[in-house]
């Protein structure tokens, strides 16, 4: 028994040792790719060089043996330089690169780790105040939206109110709000029979008898349900968070996912052959349409009316405030359809694109598109607006924006953060809606100040 016991214990002894001289662990890890340029503020002044610098990190530290392809090119246009390099441990450096006029130049960085591709870009901005717009100003343009609202004027707002206690909290009444709108020139969601078509939205409404300033959100792009702005409406502000395709937006999301992959795709061209008929004409008159709603709203002050977006809804804000003289101050967050025309001239144009490829490019098509143009309606901004975006924003080119926000002559504030893309960070927009929230309630007080070209870090949200 002694002899077993004492075998046994060896054979404890060499498992032990067995399992001490096992492999290592083999490691996993997010893999980042880094691009930035040489200068902090990304900015250059024409024919200046930019030299950008490429690494590839895992934990912190380089991955050895990697090779990135790199493309270097104007945005939105093809690289003029597309090349698969090494990256050392101290990083790829790409210098001499510029541009002679006002633009923007981008590098992307694409490695493939264990079958799996990882992407990085920075973008270099060559004086962008100084990019001006491609996009004509008709000369009718200011009668063609006259008539439009005219036409919208003739029509009763007729609003239906719908509680919703199940999202109301202790100081928020919230409600599903339907509105008479314009109709569409085409059977589209949401008209009706009767010649008009309907806006809906969610009204976040302070308990109290008020008055408040009052707020108008616009939707970024897409087909989606809203919940509405509690957490603004908390803070003493009448909120009336829209959508703009005549449907009600408190349906099960999955009827939103099919008119988006169906009757609802590709809307932001609709019936681009004719200005009277293009999509945008019943969805621009809408947001006027719902300000009429918030000026009738028994609680409102009767002053400060606010209009705030980002995306398809940073083009409704400019837009909205441009048409509707109630707008007191605007919120833009990488506004789309600007400079829409800016393929035309071997440079970016504003989403949706619908100018990037050549055939697309009529005079009819273009002509229309000109009435729609968030330029045209920045040059007639007259009131205060927040501006924000990043360098980095792959969907609304910066080339695009900057060529609409040059124009405006109306108080501005730009907000850059510059490595973000297409989406706005925590940062972003609570500077956005403090300084809304001041200017709605007419004071300062307490709300940090940003300079022109204040610069706030990433951590995202979707518009």
């Amino acid at each position: 028994m002694r002899r077993l016991a004492r075998f046994g214990g060896l054979a404890v002894i060499a498992a032990a040792a067995a399992v001490s001289v096992a492999a290592p662990p083999e490691r996993t890890g997010a893999v980042r790719v880094e691009v930035a340029p040489d200068r902090a503020d990304w900015t250059y002044a024409p024919g200046t060089e930019v030299t950008f610098t490429v690494r590839v990190l895992r934990d912190g530290h380089p991955i050895p043996g990697v090779t990135a392809r790199v493309r270097i090119g104007v945005e939105k246009m093809p690289p003029m330089l597309d090349q698969k390099l090494p990256v050392p441990p101290e990083g790829l450096i790409i210098g001499k690169q510029t541009l002679a006029e006002p633009g923007f130049l981008r590098c992307e960085a694409e490695v493939e780790i264990a079958g799996r591709k990882y992407r990085g870009l920075a973008t270099a901005g060559f004086a962008p105040d100084l990019i001006k717009p491609t996009t004509v100003d008709p000369q009718d343009f200011d009668a063609f939206w006259a008539a439009g609202r005219k036409e919208l004027a003739a029509i009763p707002v007729a609003a239906k109110i719908i509680p919703l206690p199940e999202r109301s909290t202790s100081t928020v009444d919230v409600f599903h709000v339907i509105l008479q709108n314009v109709a569409s020139r085409t059977p589209l969601p949401g008209d009706s029979r009767g010649g008009t078509s309907q806006i809906y939205g969610i009204l976040c409404e302070p308990k109290g008898t008020g008055p408040f300033p009052a707020l108008l959100h616009v939707p970024g792009a897409g087909v989606r349900a809203y919940e509405g702005l509690v957490t603004l409406a908390e803070k003493g502000i009448i909120t009336f968070q829209i959508g703009i395709h005549g449907l009600p937006v408190n349906l099960d999301p999955a009827v939103y996912a099919a008119l988006g992959r169906g009757a609802l795709a590709g809307y932001a061209s609709f019936n681009l052959d004719d200005r009277d008929s293009y999509y945008f004409r019943r969805v621009y008159l809408g947001a006027v349409r719902a300000n009429d709603f918030l000026a009738h709203h028994p609680k409102w002050d009767r002053k400060n009316l606010g209009v705030m977006g980002g995306s398809q809804g940073g083009a409704l804000s400019i837009v909205t405030a441009a048409l509707d003289p109630r707008v007191r101050a605007l919120v833009s967050y990488f506004p789309a359809l600007s400079d829409l025309n800016g393929y035309q001239f071997g440079r970016a144009g504003g989403w949706p694109h619908m100018f990037r490829t050549e055939g697309a490019r009529t005079s009819v098509r273009i002509e229309a598109a000109s009435y729609y143009d968030v330029v045209n309606f920045a040059r007639r901004l007259k009131v205060p607006g927040f501006f924000s975006w990043g360098y980095n924003d792959e969907t609304c080119p910066p080339t695009s924006m900057f060529a609409a926000y040059n124009v405006i002559t109306a108080p501005k504030k730009l907000l850059l953060a510059l490595e973000t893309g297409h989406a706005y960070s925590k940062e972003q927009s609570d500077a956005a809606e403090a300084w809304m929230e001041a200017t709605l309630k007419g004071s300062r007080a307490n709300v940090r100040r940003t300079s022109p070209d204040a610069r706030v870090g990433t951590g995202l949200v979707s518009p």
